[in-house]
């Protein structure tokens, strides 16, 4: 199959490319993604390799030659060397009042027959309390990390 999106760079291009792969200081995504294009160059001295040669070379999948290839030539140059940026966002599970009713609970007493709280069981406390519907024992953990409570001490405060 004939492929769709040629890559032609410039000599300014090259150097840079070339630069990256030649100090290995650049993140491993971005290593890759210079010396695919490098290798997928049409106006090089040996022309462009098959996508197939490429991915072989660099040790990936021929779908990611050709992804590369793609958005070199719809967005840039700049557009394959950097990550794009996250545009995830994520929604606290506790606000202000929450993580307040979280370390007053997690430096009150342990719940009958235990000694100490653990994460999980803060985590279905503050469910049986109805402060949120659902959290997990990782957000409880990271929650606590922030502030100065230890939930292993006597004075935890």
């Amino acid at each position: 199959m004939p492929k769709k999106h040629h890559i032609r760079l410039e000599q300014e291009e090259r150097a840079l490319l070339e630069g990256i792969t030649r100090k290995g200081r650049a993140s491993a995504q971005r290593q890759r993604a210079a010396r695919i294009l490098l290798l997928a160059d049409a106006n090089a001295q040996d022309g462009a390799r098959s996508d197939e040669e490429i991915a072989r070379a660099v040790r990936t999948t021929v779908r990611t030659v050709e992804r590369i290839r793609q958005r070199c030539v719809e967005a840039g140059l700049d557009a394959v060397l950097e990550r794009a940026a996250t545009t995830r966002q994520y929604r606290r599970k506790l606000d202000g009042k929450g993580e307040a009713h979280l370390v007053a609970l997690s430096c009150g007493p342990a719940p009958e027959g235990r000694t100490r709280w653990t994460l999980r069981l803060l985590a279905e406390r503050l469910v049986e309390l109805e402060i949120v519907e659902e959290i997990s024992h990782e957000t409880v953990r990271e929650t606590l990390k922030k502030t100065n409570s230890s939930r292993g001490r006597k004075d935890s405060g």
